[in-house]
């Protein structure tokens, strides 16, 4: 494949091309986790997705519970659908538990502190409550723990894990900022569709099924590096999705290394998105798609019939970005990055390359004359066609938070 071709599928995989997913929530379906520790900008990664879901589209999507936030994979804050979180709770939990165990030890969770804070936190918010992070260190000062710092951030990360909380309603602080709150995790995934959870051997194959199904051309190390999972373990997933999705995914080799994708219809687009395992198809092994030339060849994409560029506004977790590791180059920079000086760290992409960076920043929010300003950073000149596709993803992201959103000069 020549880079642009990677370009094209990752980006049409993700739904950052049509056809866009219908809902929030079938995005996330479709990726199966998406990354959302910077909860606002997160918020945009599903909206931007769809046909035109608004930020209060999705919140309320969180606020009814199906999507859920909760530590997840590596583990970081992930988007999760509500009937996939059972089964990926219950595949990653033994490796979570044992990447945790370090600090577990250090801050004096053993297994009889981590049932006795279970028990203290499991009551708290039974019967439909949802509480705050504060509101849950209160109950456990009350049951005898010094609730704060990383002894509380990881009592709470253990009973997520654990299944005893998960991720409640949203609610605003005075200033108008939405903080998460958490819930009982039964009764959050109760109705979801997944009747039972699955063995571990059909977990992982539904994990490499939606995994590539959406991200590929990927790595085995990609995958196993986005899901915590072992590379023994992904291409386990492979082989036994072979098995039970025969066709679903193919191989291909190119730049040397192995990468795995949804089939490619004739002219070259990708498939249309499944969600979940029940795809039919094969996984066929073997087969190149392209020849090699790797860092030599140019990463400019193929422009759309009318010539104009797409400028994308990605957050910097976004999983176009944090879906791969070793072949995450292919969309031309290095993120996500801490920015220097005043720089923002957010992603813009011209046609899935990267051309800049970008922040917001939400003015009297909560006011009737609120209003969000962008920054909008480009590292090269892109022309007068691009400067419109800018001014057109600014109008999008105003159409999300529904406000006046405007552009405003670099370091303002």
């Amino acid at each position: 494949m020549e880079p642009q071709e990677v370009l094209r599928a990752r980006l049409a995989g993700q739904q950052l091309r049509e056809p866009r997913a219908a809902t929030a929530e079938e995005a996330v379906k479709n990726l199966l986790a998406v990354q959302a520790q910077e909860f606002p900008y997160a918020r945009w990664s599903l909206a931007q997705r769809t046909g035109g879901a608004t930020a209060a589209d999705v919140e309320q999507a969180l606020a009814d519970g199906r999507i859920l936030r909760t530590h997840i994979l590596r583990p970081t804050w992930h988007f999760v659908h509500r009937d996939d979180l059972p089964w990926l709770r219950a595949l990653s939990a033994p490796r979570l538990h044992q990447v945790n165990g370090g600090t577990y030890r250090s801050t004096g969770i053993d297994s009889e502190a981590a049932s006795r804070s279970a028990d203290a936190l499991a009551e708290a918010v039974a019967g439909g409550v949802h509480l705050t992070r504060e509101q849950l260190a209160a109950r456990l000062q009350d049951a005898g723990f010094a609730a704060k710092g990383l002894l509380l951030a990881y009592l709470i990360m253990h009973a997520e894990i654990s299944g005893v909380l998960v991720s409640g309603a949203p609610v605003r602080s005075p200033g108008g900022a939405l903080r998460q709150t958490y819930a009982a995790f039964d009764e959050r995934v109760a109705g979801s569709a997944s009747a039972a959870v699955p063995s571990r051997e059909e977990s992982l194959a539904a994990l490499a099924l939606r995994y590539f199904g959406s991200r590929g051309p990927a790595t085995v190390r990609d995958c196993a590096d986005w899901s915590g999972l072992t590379m023994t373990d992904v291409r386990k997933g492979l082989a036994l999705a072979e098995e039970i999705a025969p066709g679903a995914i193919v191989a291909a080799s190119f730049d040397g290394a192995d990468f795995y994708l949804r089939p490619p219809q004739s002219g070259g687009e990708t498939l249309g998105h499944g969600g979940g395992s029940g795809r039919g198809g094969e996984l066929a092994q073997g087969g190149e798609l392209g020849q090699g030339g790797g860092s030599e060849r140019s990463l400019e994409p193929e422009r759309a019939g009318d010539g104009r560029p797409q400028i994308d506004l990605l957050q910097c977790y976004d999983e176009y970005i944090m879906g791969y590791s070793v072949s995450r180059h292919y969309f031309g920079g290095t993120a996500p990055a801490y920015p220097f000086g005043d720089n923002p760290m957010h992603v813009v992409l011209s046609d899935g390359l990267v051309a800049g960076s970008w922040r917001h920043s939400l003015v009297r929010r909560g006011s009737a004359a609120q209003r969000c300003e962008l920054d909008i950073r480009l590292s090269r000149p892109l022309g007068p066609a691009a400067e419109q596709a800018v001014a057109v993803a600014v109008a999008d992201y105003g159409d999300f938070l529904e406000m006046p959103t405007v552009r405003i000069p670099a370091g303002s």
